[in-house]
């Protein structure tokens, strides 16, 4: 089991209803792609053509930030707010979706950006599926 798998099962109260294999899955995605957007950042810093890499180090950092805090925000769980989740969760698709499109555009030739792209699907589908798993 996992750090986040084993916090949300020592975890005191009900976690409200929330299915807790969708909110591990997504916390960890988010913890996943904030590392992947950090380190993709960085590795477009290092690469010859940089400034053709603007965009996508911008969103890499923006994705890298929203994922952050939605990780840190699904791991609260005392005062639980449904809507401020959903709309946390529904910047983070967002978000992804963004980077993830714009890291697609230079996987070919980046395998860091193919690497990060993959993430950013990754947690853009569990944010989704535990925006659909709320109701």
């Amino acid at each position: 089991m996992t750090v986040v798998g084993q916090m949300l099962e020592t975890y005191p109260k009900d976690l409200g209803g929330v299915d807790r294999q969708k909110l591990q899955e997504c916390i960890e995605a988010c913890l996943e792609c904030t590392q992947a957007c950090t380190a993709c950042a960085d590795a477009c810093l290092s690469e010859d053509m940089v400034a053709e890499l603007t965009t996508c180090i911008r969103t890499n950092l923006d994705c890298a930030d929203v994922c952050s805090t939605t990780g840190r925000v699904l791991s609260r769980h005392t005062g639980y707010d449904a809507n401020l989740t959903r709309s946390v969760l529904e910047a983070c698709a967002a978000a992804c979706k963004a980077c993830g499109d714009e890291c697609a555009q230079h996987a070919e030739m980046h395998e860091h950006c193919r690497n990060c792209a993959e993430s950013c699907r990754r947690c853009e589908a569990a944010c989704r599926e535990l925006i659909s798993a709320l109701g």
